[in-house]
């Protein structure tokens, strides 16, 4: 396991920032009940703002600390970063994570899966709404994780009721 997100690292740096497709814009809002109702996210493109919805469903499964819900929303996820051209190693962390019980495994797949979508809802055309780039100082052994929220409250996926509020917004992304 070790190994495979050791590979996963590599491709962070390269994957979902390679060659975007661009697909036929929308404007209207993300719609989920996981998502905050006070900050709907509206994204020019499509892929990217299932993208979002479905990490979003991933990060919330994680705070709830429940391995079975985060394999199935990390298996939703891997489908739409497989649709989205040069997100295919990103596509492979998240069904590394949806293959994974362990809970462990699939936070620590969660930071390298959250590295590549942070660089990839940066290029976003946001509409309406922020994104909320959070950290945690102490996650993954006190090396620190990073996570995307649309809500500005900080709901930790890396320690869930452990310490549900231990991080900080590092930035906001927001519509132009």
């Amino acid at each position: 396991m070790k190994q495979i997100f050791g590979l996963a690292i590599l491709f962070t740096f390269i994957a979902c920032n390679q060659s975007e497709k661009k697909s036929a814009g929308r404007t209207d809002s993300i719609q989920s009940d996981t998502l905050s109702k006070n900050n709907q996210v509206s994204i020019k493109d499509k892929k990217k703002e299932d993208i979002l919805i479905k990490y979003v469903n991933l990060k919330n499964a994680l705070v709830k600390s429940d391995e079975k819900l985060t394999q199935k929303n990390a298996a939703n996820l891997q489908k739409s970063l497989a649709d989205f051209e040069g997100c295919e190693p990103t596509a492979e962390v998240a069904g590394k994570i949806a293959s994974s019980g362990n809970l462990i495994d699939q936070r620590k797949g969660f930071t390298i899966l959250s590295s590549d979508l942070i660089a990839l809802m940066k290029s976003a055309e946001i509409e309406k709404g922020t994104i909320f780039v959070q950290h945690c100082p102490m996650a993954n052994k006190g090396d620190g994780g990073d996570w995307l929220s649309t809500e500005k409250e900080i709901r930790n996926p890396y320690y869930g009721n452990e310490m549900l509020e231990c991080g900080r917004v590092t930035e906001e992304l927001k519509a132009n």
